[in-house]
Protein backbone atom coordinates (compact mmCIF):
# COMPACT_ATOMS: atom_id res chain seq x y z
CA UNK A 1 0.00 0.00 0.00
CA UNK A 2 1.80 3.33 -1.01
CA UNK A 3 0.65 6.09 1.36
CA UNK A 4 0.97 10.01 0.59
CA UNK A 5 1.04 12.18 2.46
CA UNK A 6 -1.51 15.69 1.54
CA UNK A 7 0.24 19.13 2.82
CA UNK A 8 -2.08 22.20 2.05
CA UNK A 9 -1.08 25.63 1.89
CA UNK A 10 -3.83 26.98 3.27
CA UNK A 11 -5.66 27.60 6.59
CA UNK A 12 -8.92 28.62 4.64
CA UNK A 13 -11.97 26.86 5.23
CA UNK A 14 -13.00 25.57 1.47
CA UNK A 15 -9.76 26.55 -0.02
CA UNK A 16 -9.29 24.98 -3.83
CA UNK A 17 -5.74 23.78 -2.74
CA UNK A 18 -7.10 21.59 0.11
CA UNK A 19 -10.55 20.55 -2.06
CA UNK A 20 -8.19 19.32 -4.47
CA UNK A 21 -6.30 17.04 -2.29
CA UNK A 22 -9.38 16.00 -1.27
CA UNK A 23 -10.16 15.40 -4.63
CA UNK A 24 -7.25 13.40 -5.07
CA UNK A 25 -8.15 11.03 -1.98
CA UNK A 26 -11.16 10.39 -4.15
CA UNK A 27 -9.49 9.64 -6.89
CA UNK A 28 -6.85 7.59 -5.48
CA UNK A 29 -5.99 4.27 -7.54
CA UNK A 30 -5.97 0.31 -5.52
CA UNK A 31 -3.41 0.29 -3.36
CA UNK A 32 -2.87 3.79 -2.15
CA UNK A 33 -4.48 6.01 0.61
CA UNK A 34 -3.83 9.92 0.62
CA UNK A 35 -3.58 10.84 4.36
CA UNK A 36 -4.51 14.65 5.10
CA UNK A 37 -2.21 16.81 7.02
CA UNK A 38 -4.41 19.20 9.35
CA UNK A 39 -1.74 20.72 11.45
CA UNK A 40 -0.27 23.54 9.70
CA UNK A 41 -1.63 25.98 11.78
CA UNK A 42 -0.97 24.62 15.24
CA UNK A 43 2.44 24.48 14.17
CA UNK A 44 4.64 26.63 16.72
CA UNK A 45 6.67 29.53 14.75
CA UNK A 46 10.25 27.92 13.67
CA UNK A 47 12.80 28.20 16.18
CA UNK A 48 16.00 26.24 16.03
CA UNK A 49 16.45 27.10 20.08
CA UNK A 50 13.56 24.36 19.69
CA UNK A 51 14.68 22.26 17.68
CA UNK A 52 16.87 20.20 19.45
CA UNK A 53 16.56 16.64 21.02
CA UNK A 54 13.01 17.29 22.20
CA UNK A 55 10.87 19.33 19.64
CA UNK A 56 7.58 20.40 20.32
CA UNK A 57 5.05 17.76 20.07
CA UNK A 58 3.26 18.72 16.79
CA UNK A 59 6.32 19.26 15.03
CA UNK A 60 7.58 15.32 15.86
CA UNK A 61 4.16 14.36 14.28
CA UNK A 62 4.23 16.12 11.50
CA UNK A 63 7.56 14.46 11.15
CA UNK A 64 6.56 10.91 12.08
CA UNK A 65 3.55 11.19 9.10
CA UNK A 66 6.30 12.43 6.46
CA UNK A 67 8.45 9.41 7.45
CA UNK A 68 5.34 7.33 7.36
CA UNK A 69 4.33 8.72 3.91
CA UNK A 70 5.81 7.03 1.10
CA UNK A 71 5.57 10.89 -0.61
CA UNK A 72 4.18 14.00 -0.13
CA UNK A 73 1.14 15.74 -2.02
CA UNK A 74 1.29 19.76 -2.10
CA UNK A 75 -1.31 21.87 -2.68
CA UNK A 76 -0.12 25.48 -2.02
CA UNK A 77 -1.70 29.13 -2.53
CA UNK A 78 0.02 32.48 -3.70
CA UNK A 79 -0.41 35.02 -0.98
CA UNK A 80 1.66 38.41 -1.79
CA UNK A 81 4.07 36.64 -4.45
CA UNK A 82 4.79 33.94 -2.52
CA UNK A 83 4.67 30.93 -0.02
CA UNK A 84 2.04 31.70 2.82
CA UNK A 85 4.09 31.86 5.56
CA UNK A 86 2.20 29.17 7.77
CA UNK A 87 3.20 26.69 5.29
CA UNK A 88 6.58 27.95 4.72
CA UNK A 89 6.83 27.53 8.76
CA UNK A 90 5.99 23.54 8.31
CA UNK A 91 9.00 23.15 5.84
CA UNK A 92 11.02 25.69 8.44
CA UNK A 93 10.68 22.49 10.79
CA UNK A 94 10.83 19.73 8.29
CA UNK A 95 14.73 21.15 6.69
CA UNK A 96 16.61 19.63 9.41
CA UNK A 97 14.43 16.69 9.92
CA UNK A 98 15.82 13.04 8.42
CA UNK A 99 12.50 12.28 7.53
CA UNK A 100 12.29 14.52 4.94
CA UNK A 101 15.18 14.54 2.67
CA UNK A 102 14.81 12.23 -1.02
CA UNK A 103 10.62 12.11 0.07
CA UNK A 104 9.21 11.96 -3.58
CA UNK A 105 6.38 14.89 -4.10
CA UNK A 106 3.95 16.07 -6.36
CA UNK A 107 3.15 19.76 -6.42
CA UNK A 108 -0.48 20.35 -7.43
CA UNK A 109 -1.51 24.35 -8.45
CA UNK A 110 -4.81 25.26 -8.25
CA UNK A 111 -4.15 28.37 -9.86
CA UNK A 112 -1.90 28.98 -13.35
CA UNK A 113 -2.08 32.53 -11.56
CA UNK A 114 -0.16 31.27 -8.76
CA UNK A 115 3.42 30.63 -10.78
CA UNK A 116 5.12 32.70 -8.36
CA UNK A 117 4.33 30.01 -5.06
CA UNK A 118 4.90 27.36 -7.26
CA UNK A 119 8.58 28.66 -8.18
CA UNK A 120 9.36 29.64 -4.59
CA UNK A 121 8.29 26.48 -3.57
CA UNK A 122 10.29 24.48 -5.71
CA UNK A 123 13.18 26.22 -4.61
CA UNK A 124 12.48 25.81 -1.12
CA UNK A 125 11.67 21.94 -2.03
CA UNK A 126 14.77 21.47 -4.29
CA UNK A 127 17.04 23.05 -1.15
CA UNK A 128 15.19 20.79 1.40
CA UNK A 129 16.44 17.43 -0.89
CA UNK A 130 12.68 17.06 -2.40
CA UNK A 131 12.86 14.48 -5.02
CA UNK A 132 10.10 16.74 -7.00
CA UNK A 133 8.07 14.16 -9.54
CA UNK A 134 7.64 16.39 -12.67
CA UNK A 135 5.22 13.97 -14.21
CA UNK A 136 3.13 14.02 -11.23
CA UNK A 137 2.84 17.91 -10.84
CA UNK A 138 -0.10 19.23 -12.34
CA UNK A 139 -1.33 23.08 -12.61
CA UNK A 140 -5.41 23.44 -12.86
CA UNK A 141 -7.42 26.63 -13.51
CA UNK A 142 -9.72 25.79 -10.14
CA UNK A 143 -9.94 29.53 -8.93
CA UNK A 144 -13.67 30.40 -7.96
CA UNK A 145 -14.80 27.13 -9.43
CA UNK A 146 -16.72 26.65 -6.59
CA UNK A 147 -16.10 22.65 -7.07
CA UNK A 148 -16.27 20.42 -3.58
CA UNK A 149 -14.01 17.42 -3.62
CA UNK A 150 -16.74 15.20 -4.84
CA UNK A 151 -17.46 17.86 -7.91
CA UNK A 152 -13.83 18.04 -8.92
CA UNK A 153 -13.69 14.08 -8.91
CA UNK A 154 -16.87 13.73 -10.79
CA UNK A 155 -15.23 16.60 -13.48
CA UNK A 156 -13.43 14.49 -16.31
CA UNK A 157 -10.96 16.70 -17.20
CA UNK A 158 -10.09 17.70 -13.60
CA UNK A 159 -9.84 13.76 -12.48
CA UNK A 160 -8.07 12.40 -15.55
CA UNK A 161 -5.44 14.81 -14.82
CA UNK A 162 -4.91 14.33 -10.65
CA UNK A 163 -5.18 10.67 -11.80
CA UNK A 164 -2.46 10.96 -14.12
CA UNK A 165 -0.54 12.33 -11.54
CA UNK A 166 -1.04 9.62 -8.65
CA UNK A 167 -0.13 7.33 -11.71
CA UNK A 168 2.92 9.03 -12.15
CA UNK A 169 4.06 9.51 -8.56
CA UNK A 170 3.18 5.63 -7.57
CA UNK A 171 5.23 4.50 -10.72
CA UNK A 172 7.91 6.78 -9.15
CA UNK A 173 7.55 5.43 -5.57
CA UNK A 174 7.06 1.69 -6.84
CA UNK A 175 10.73 2.09 -9.07
CA UNK A 176 12.22 3.89 -5.93
CA UNK A 177 11.46 0.64 -3.47
CA UNK A 178 12.62 -1.84 -6.19
CA UNK A 179 15.38 -0.40 -6.57
CA UNK A 180 16.15 -0.13 -2.85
Amino acid sequence: MITLLALSGSLRLGSSNTVLLEAAGLLAPAGMRIEPYHGIGTLPHFNPDLDGDNPPEAVTALRRQVGASNGLLISCPEYARGIPGSFKNALDWLVGSFEFPGKPVALFNASPRASDAQAALRLVLTTMSARIVEEASITLPLLASRLDAAGMAGNAEIATSVMAALTALARTIEASVQTE
